[in-house]
């Protein structure tokens, strides 16, 4: 078996074999629309090979940017098209490309790589874990009322405050440089969020709104008349359901701002939202706290650490303190014990051979790495073993985020 990576010229072959990894054929997009390979990065690509040459496996990434907390930007990989032929698998392809895809990762110097797993059992064994968290949330039309805010400070809260600005309905066709600079406005200060690349939004690679598939946008601005936020929404089956694919905001005036807009809409009995974070607002800014029905709360983006080292003293941390990390990373063979040191927002992190704090799998620190997930909640479920008492508060105290993380984006 060889894996090899694959060129421009590949990309024909490369995408028909993954689809026929899951029995599927490549769908003719309707005019106008995009399709989701075309944003493959052909030099990033891996090919499993036959002795006589025939490809039957097939793993990517993309280069993206992730969002750390602390508003921090680092190059990711986003791994995506990984599948092996029904004919050849539990043959150990999927391990091979995986573990070569990990080595190139490293070699390009990203210390952290991500992606969307279509089955939750099989990624964590090659080193991810889930970091963010994301659900669907449906409100009837007729229990639909925001409540004032409680709070006598609101009107001057720079998030939750009264909203000055507009809201203006465009077709999908009509916004999409508006789209564009206002998701990445938003993405880089939300821990978690990837970048989407102008290539995507050009080429219609992905998911509404990306793609150009027919949708209304309630695009809003704010008091001087710049977008800061907007829903991407359509009517569906059944047609009195409005279906909202995403909602972006640069601050929660303008997302409630665009709740309210979405849920008074004429001739509709409910909104649903598609991807909301699993502690955001909303609910409680209903005056019905039942009126939200919360249902495919699920994992999103997991995480895997290229760089241990790296990767902790990429991230924007808030509380000082030590801690001593016993990491085990089966897949690749290592082992190592590192001394965190966190100082004015900045850590420090290199080997040692101090008795532990926490012991852990490389899945799980991906899963806490972001915030997303408490080491307590690990030690609890017994993934995590803590050597004393005060080692999960303390974890939980220093991996604390500054805000939830989320993501949003389909790849």
């Amino acid at each position: 078996m060889e894996i090899r990576s694959t060129t421009d010229q590949d990309h024909d072959v490369f995408v028909d074999t993954l689809h026929a990894a899951f029995g599927r054929f490549p769908e003719t997009p309707a005019e106008g629309s995009g399709v989701w390979w075309s944003a493959l990065e052909m030099d990033r690509n891996l090919f499993a090979m036959t002795p006589d040459g025939r490809p039957v496996g097939t793993a990517g990434s993309y280069s993206f940017e992730l969002t750390l907390p602390g508003e921090i930007v680092v190059p990711a990989a986003g791994v995506t098209c990984v599948g092996v032929l029904p004919s050849h698998r539990r043959q150990g392809v999927l391990s091979a490309m995986m573990r070569h895809q990990l080595t190139d990762l490293r070699a390009r110097g990203e210390v952290v790589s991500v992606l969307l797993a279509t089955e939750a059992v099989i990624y964590r064994r090659f080193g991810y874990g889930p970091a963010t968290y994301t659900s669907r949330l449906t409100v009837q039309r007729h229990q639909a009322a925001l409540a004032l805010p409680r709070a006598h400070s609101a009107a001057d809260s720079p998030t939750t405050g009264s909203d000055s600005g507009s809201i203006e309905v465009l077709r999908r066709a009509e916004c999409g440089e508006i789209l564009e600079e206002v998701y990445d406005r938003y993405r880089r200060a939300q821990p978690g969020a990837l970048s989407r690349p102008h290539n995507w939004w050009a080429s219609g690679a992905g998911q509404p709104p990306i793609s150009p598939a027919p949708r209304y946008v309630a695009v809003h601005r704010d008091a001087d008349g710049v977008p800061d936020g907007y829903a991407s929404y359509s009517l569906g089956e059944p047609n009195t359901t409005l279906t909202v694919d995403e909602t972006i905001a640069t601050s929660d005036a303008v997302f409630i701002a665009l709740a309210r807009f979405v849920l008074a809409h004429d001739l509709v009995t409910q909104v649903v939202f598609k991807h909301v974070p699993t502690e955001h607002p909303l609910r409680w800014q209903l005056a019905d706290f039942r009126a939200g029905e919360v249902s495919d709360d699920t994992d999103w983006l997991w995480v895997r650490l290229l760089d241990v080292p790296g990767a902790l003293t990429a991230r924007g941390w808030f509380t000082d303190g030590e801690l001593v990390l016993d990491v085990d990373d089966p897949f690749l063979g290592e082992h190592n014990r590192y001394l965190l040191t966190i100082r004015n927002g900045k850590a420090d992190c290199v080997p040692t051979d101090r008795t532990p704090d926490l012991s852990l799998d490389i899945s799980d620190l991906g899963s806490i790495y972001l915030g997303g997930t408490t080491p307590t909640t690990l030690v609890r479920a017994g993934h995590i073993q803590a050597h004393h008492p005060n080692a999960a508060p303390l974890a939980d105290t220093l991996f604390r985020p500054n805000r939830p993380p989320h993501c949003l984006h389909w790849f």
